[in-house]
């Protein structure tokens, strides 16, 4: 790039100053956010040198293998977010909330718990929010619970099961880069997630309230216990997942079974599915209108899978984190530290935190550990647990986007006030994790070293 380091950081600055302008002015809606992504790979051309490499490797980014992955399970997890609310289940759970007394801050928490338990089953955090908070967040409401706390209670749930999920791309990475095995890496990295997730419970359990419970009868109206049989779709899909069926198989399973028990309970018509449209422009159907529910996440992850790319074959990030390595990492306590840094660094300007690992992992983190012979499954889990601490906080990021997406879709639906982006900071998983990490960095806690 021309101007050197400066010149390849050029898309980056222009990324996120753009994108911390609207989280500051509580304007960073998904379509706001195409600005940004659009302006970054813009300006970056003009700083390549090789103009006809750069725009290659934009499309070598748009054709990322595993961002096309993410983007087809969207399509369907998308739909099955819609069926699951048009088959009565926001109704089901008002019913549950009214007979049980799960409300306010109990129902926040055991949201939290659900969307901990759908994310370990599918592996997958923008899955787990496309489906969940279309259901749970505006029950959650009308049962009293904190809209804040509760939206980041789902974020939380669905951040742990991406840091400990089998099946999570990020656990792959982080194992296969760093040549451990897959039950080393869940059996060590267990205590860690399940302790930040612990503390972040208490914390969506003690905050989670406070919230206006809706008159009896305006709930009353709503409510059906017919609706609760959604579930089942719900279990198809974890079960399908934990079977070790792929995630968008498990997906259409899980679509497939909704759309069979909506219509046996009456809540789904088949013409609610797909209709001729009487007039252009109108909706054909839930299917349609599931879709459309996350074509602003997608065409937000593609401008930020090109610009991932470009920071990749620029050089941009290793050269930062070469310089630093050779500067402040002389015992093992620095350089696990130093790994921690690096991966977060790594993950702050980057949209996919699996992205991140690779970008370290296989060279900077192999290398480092090897020369402290650290365990491989202790370096997976350094490095894990980094990618998916800060990295739920940002509102560039797609985890954080879709979940914010999907807030915005459920609030237009029910006519719930809308809350801003910038909420994602307060993630407490994200920083119960961050401090359960440093806390195993700095005292040696579950750190282990090769035989």
């Amino acid at each position: 790039m021309i101007g050197g380091l400066w010149g390849g950081l050029v898309p980056l600055i222009v990324l996120i100053g753009i994108l911390i302008g609207l989280s500051i002015g509580g304007t960073a809606g998904i379509k706001a956010l195409w600005t940004a992504g659009w302006l970054a790979l813009l300006m970056g051309l003009f700083f390549a040198k090789n103009k006809s490499f750069y725009c290659t490797t934009l499309i070598k980014g748009l054709g990322d293998n595993n961002g096309i992955v993410i983007v087809t399970a969207w399509l369907f997890a998308g739909v099955f977010g819609k069926l699951m609310v048009a088959g009565g289940l926001v109704s089901g759970l008002l019913w549950v909330g009214l007979k049980t007394g799960a409300n306010g801050a109990l129902f926040a928490f055991l949201s939290f718990l659900t969307a901990m338990i759908f994310s370990m089953g599918t592996g997958t955090s923008t899955g787990t929010v496309l489906s969940l908070v279309p259901v749970l967040y505006p029950a959650g409401v009308f049962l009293g619970a904190n809209p804040a706390v509760l939206a980041l209670g789902i974020l939380s749930g669905a951040a742990f099961g991406d840091n400990l999920a089998p099946i999570s791309d990020t656990t792959i990475v982080s194992a296969y880069t760093q040549e451990a095995r897959m039950k080393d890496v869940v059996r060590s990295r267990f205590p860690l997630s399940i302790t930040a997730a612990f503390f972040s419970g208490m914390v969506i359990f003690l905050f989670g309230g406070g919230g206006d419970i809706q008159a009896l009868p305006e709930i009353q109206a709503q409510i059906n216990p017919l609706g609760m049989l959604m579930l089942f779709s719900f279990a198809v899909v974890v079960i399908s997942a934990l079977m070790g069926r792929h995630l968008i198989e498990s997906l259409i399973y899980g679509n497939v079974s909704a759309i069979f028990i909506g219509m046996i309970t009456g809540h789904i018509r088949f013409s609610q599915l797909f209709r001729i449209p009487a007039t252009t422009g109108e909706s054909s159907g839930i299917i349609q209108e599931g879709i459309n529910s996350v074509v602003g996440a997608i065409i937000f992850a593609l401008l930020m899978l090109g610009i991932t790319q470009v920071l990749i074959e620029s050089g941009v990030m290793a050269k930062i984190l070469k310089k630093l390595e050779q500067r402040v990492v002389k015992s093992v306590k620095q350089a696990e530290l130093f790994i921690v840094l690096s991966t977060i660094t790594a993950s702050i300007p980057i949209a996919s935190n699996a992205a991140a690992e690779l970008l370290v992992g296989p060279s900077l983190v192999k290398s480092l550990g090897a020369k402290f012979n650290l365990a491989p499954a202790r370096k997976a889990n350094l490095m894990d647990c980094a990618v998916c601490s800060i990295f739920y906080t940002l509102p560039w990021h797609i985890a954080v986007v879709v979940w914010y997406g999907a807030l915005q879709s459920a609030a237009d639906t029910f006519q719930l006030s809308a809350l801003p982006i910038s909420i994602s900071f307060l993630n407490p998983y994200s920083w119960a994790l961050l401090a359960v990490l440093l806390v195993s960095a700095l005292t040696g806690w579950n750190r282990k070293f090769t035989s």
